[in-house]
């Protein structure tokens, strides 16, 4: 099987719909963020959990890795030979724009959607939220268009199938994407 790439904006969904469709088709599942994550331990970090990138030292190596982007380059070839290899399901900010092959997904949150999710995830605010997701739209779509010259919630081009998650249950999405892939094989 071809490998299923997942992407969207932070908190839109993405890693939870990967293991459910990872539990489902029996593959593994490989983060983007996990991979800079030990490049991040690696500098000395301490980066753990999905909301680290969230925390104020995420936010810090977002902006180290601005000004080296050999970090981003190491985890998206890590990435790379993962999709050539298929039976994977992987969720990345720029595979969908860099890589040849997979079935590639875009999920759609609204930013009070994602703000909610990214609050009952971390245990912050709502609004304290927001502001980091707002952040974190404008850092990734800065750094990725400075990298890549990719527009990160605005080019739509590579992507099979897009879904909008905001009145969808992750089950529901995660069905939609087995559904379309085996109608589309």
């Amino acid at each position: 099987m071809q490998a299923i790439i997942i992407c969207g904006l932070p908190a839109a969904g993405k890693t939870t719909v990967a293991n459910i469709i990872a539990q489902k088709l029996g593959l593994k599942v490989v983060g983007g963020g996990d991979i800079l994550m030990e490049l991040a331990i690696d500098q000395g970090y301490d980066a753990h959990g999905l909301s680290w990138w969230d925390s104020k030292e995420g936010i810090e190596f977002m902006k180290q890795r601005e000004k080296d982007t050999e970090f981003d380059k190491e985890a998206d070839k890590k990435l790379g030979g993962k999709i050539e290899a298929g039976n994977v399901v992987i969720t990345s900010y720029t595979a969908p724009w860099i890589a040849k092959k997979g079935y590639k997904v875009w999920l759609v949150a609204s930013l009070e959607n994602r703000a909610k999710r990214m609050s009952a995830r971390d245990g912050s605010s709502i609004k304290e939220c927001m502001r980091i997701a707002q952040i974190r739209d404008t850092e990734n779509s800065k750094h990725y268009k400075a990298m890549y010259n990719i527009d990160l919630g605005n080019d739509m081009s590579p992507f099979n199938l897009i879904i909008d998650t905001n009145d969808k249950e992750p089950e529901q999405v995660a069905e939609l994407i087995i559904d379309r892939i085996n109608k589309e094989r």
